[in-house]
C-alpha cells in the first residue's frame, strides 16, 4: 500500500465542462473532512470526493446522478493501492450533458490522472516508543534518529535531567532502533515499546 507524498492537482476539460482534481495525504477521517472542506469550491456546480483511511472510506456524488462521481473516484484510489488519501474532483458545468457513462469516465479519469501524477511513498505501519535520556545523550540520539527513514518525533518534553521523546518508529525496525538508542547512550537511555 502507498500514500501520497504531497498534495497534487490535475485539471482537464471534457465536453466544455472543467474538471479539477486535488488529491492529498490524510491521517484519519477528521483530516479527510478538513481536506475536502479546504479544497471544495463553493462557486462550482459539483464538488465530488472520496477518501480512504484503512478500513474506513466515504464518497459523495454531490448532486450528480448516484454512482457516477464519488464511487469512480474511490475506485481510482483502490485501483492504485492507495490508503490515507482524499480526492476532491470539482466540476464547472459547461452546458453539455455527459450522461451517466460520460460522468463516470470524466470523474474517474480525472481522479486517476491526478493520482498517477502524484508522488507516492510506501505506507509504513508505525509504533510509538517512549525514550527517556540524559541531556548528554540527546544530541547524538536525535542526530542518528533524524538520519533513519520513517522515524518521526511526535512529542519532545524536557525534565530537570534530560528529555522524554515520544517517537513513531517503523514497526519492523522498532526493536533494532530501540537497541541503537540504548547503545548510543551506553545504556543510560531507556526505551519503552508497546507489547
Amino acid at each position: 500500500m502507498f500514500t501520497l507524498a504531497h498534495i497534487e492537482n490535475f485539471a482537464q476539460d471534457v465536453k466544455k465542462s472543467r474538471f479539477l482534481a486535488v488529491a492529498g495525504p490524510v491521517a484519519d477521517e477528521a483530516a479527510a473532512k478538513a481536506f475536502i472542506a479546504a479544497h471544495s469550491d463553493a462557486s462550482a456546480n459539483h464538488n465530488c470526493w472520496a477518501w480512504r483511511t484503512g478500513q474506513a472510506y466515504r464518497f459523495s456524488d454531490d448532486g450528480e446522478p448516484s454512482g457516477t462521481a464519488g464511487k469512480p473516484i474511490l475506485q481510482a484510489l483502490d485501483g492504485q493501492a492507495l490508503d490515507n488519501v482524499a480526492v476532491v474532483v470539482t466540476r464547472w458545468f459547461g452546458g453539455v450533458l455527459l450522461g451517466t457513462g460520460g460522468l463516470v469516465r470524466a470523474y474517474g479519469g480525472t481522479a486517476s490522472a491526478c493520482l498517477r501524477a502524484a508522488a507516492k511513498v510506501p505506507l509504513v505501519t508505525t509504533v510509538d516508543a517512549v525514550v527517556t535520556l540524559d541531556f548528554a545523550d540527546l544530541a547524538i540520539v536525535q542526530a542518528r534518529l533524524a538520519a533513519l527513514p520513517g522515524v518521526r518525533t511526535v512529542v519532545e518534553t524536557f525534565t530537570a535531567t534530560g528529555a522524554v521523546l515520544t517517537l513513531a518508529l517503523p514497526e519492523a525496525d522498532a526493536a533494532a532502533i530501540a537497541g541503537m538508542v540504548v547503545n548510543l547512550s551506553s545504556g543510560r537511555a531507556t526505551v519503552a515499546l508497546p507489547d
